[in-house]
């Protein structure tokens, strides 16, 4: 007897399981993505060809599933990838249609990214902001007009916002502020207009902010010093005035700002360059002006230093020469003068990084 009810106790284990290995995706599910692969056209690559039967957790391209509930939770379409199947055809993928509202159904979503299509139009859809367990949302290299969702700091879970490479208008949402487990944003080369939020700094475990080739105005927020993660601080090719804040020399994680390309005036930080944790520091194409700070140290270590078509006028520091490492230096299209500093840091630069000046000599210059 007691032989008899281990086995049918073992052939129930064994039934739920075969059973749970062929449950399919809730049906509501398989139709919202089915509705949100009708409003896409892919010509060459033919991944929805997958998109068939009643699993979409099975076998269904860039589709994965919660293993116990069976419910979607990443939809994951990238146009450039490394899968077996675009090194195939030897080519990147295209994609146009629009982004169906359709897609806001799958109420258990972690990622959503639809990224580098290059074809695809239409708005975001306003309802993604419901989605609430929603951490990598990335729709970048597309064709997307229309603005920022206005409440997209309602996704709270929220750690990547990538929207780049799009055709997106309007002002950055100031709700975007909201999202304080955001890691990494990336909103560059788009329309975007205003200004930054005047308290950007709430995002204090935000690392990269990637906001370039845009048409943003005002000024950097003085905020932003208080985000102790940040690392990469880039707001080149936009509108921007007004001076660099003091506090961003002092800030110990950042190692690249890029401020090139705007209107910004005024003289530049001398804790910016004394700053030894600063790698890659591109202030070129504004107004800056008065004199570089002679504060270089043995420890500094610049990748690149720009401070190209500014107004910069005095001497080059002295202290340069004593520089750890300099990648790329380009002080031309200034009102420099004087000789060059020698050192190592200057042996291999060439005079297309001093030319323009005022009365600049020595190597690689004519000589004084």
């Amino acid at each position: 007897m007691a032989s008899s009810s281990f086995s049918f106790f073992f052939l129930t284990l064994l039934l739920l399981a075969v059973i749970s290995a062929v449950t399919p995706c809730p049906p509501s599910e398989r139709a919202a993505l089915l509705a949100f692969k009708a409003a896409l056209t892919e010509p060459y690559l033919g991944f929805f060809n997958t998109w068939n039967g009643t699993d979409c957790c099975g076998s269904w391209y860039g589709i994965a599933c919660d293993p116990t509930t069976g419910h979607v939770t990443d939809v994951n379409l990238r146009g450039e990838s490394q899968d077996p199947m675009f090194q195939k055809l030897g080519r990147s993928g295209y994609m146009t249609g629009t982004i169906s509202p359709e897609i806001c159904t799958l109420s258990n979503l972690t990622s959503l990214v639809v990224a580098d299509w290059k074809g695809i139009s239409g708005e975001i859809p306003a309802c993604v902001t419901s989605l609430s367990s929603l951490r990598l949302l990335d729709l970048a290299g597309n064709c997307l007009t229309g603005q920022i969702p206005t409440d997209i700091g309602n996704i709270r879970s929220l750690s990547v916002l990538s929207l780049a490479d799009n055709e997106i208008s309007g002002e950055i949402p100031t709700s975007i502020v909201k999202l304080a487990r955001l890691m990494h944003l990336d909103l560059s080369n788009n329309h975007l207009s205003g200004e930054i939020p005047y308290d950007f700094g709430k995002l204090r475990m935000l690392s990269r902010a990637l906001l370039s080739g845009n048409q943003l105005t005002g000024s950097v927020p003085k905020s932003v010093s208080r985000m102790k993660r940040l690392a990469d601080l880039d707001v080149s090719l936009n509108r921007l005035t007004g001076f660099i804040p003091v506090e961003l020399g002092k800030m110990k994680v950042l190692s690249t700002l890029k401020l090139d390309g705007n209107s910004m005036t005024g003289p530049v930080p001398p804790t910016l360059l004394s700053n030894t944790g600063m790698g890659i520091l591109n202030l070129s194409r504004n107004g800056f002006s008065g004199i570089i700070p002679d504060v270089f140290v043995a420890d500094s270590y610049f990748m690149v230093l720009d401070l190209s078509f500014n107004n910069f006028s005095g001497r080059i520091p002295s202290s340069l020469s004593a520089s750890k490492f300099m990648g790329h230096l380009d002080l031309s299209n200034n009102h420099l003068c004087g000789t060059i500093p020698i050192g190592s840091p200057f042996d291999h630069i060439d005079a297309a990084s001093f030319s323009n000046n005022d009365c600049l000599c020595g190597n690689p210059l004519k000589t004084c």
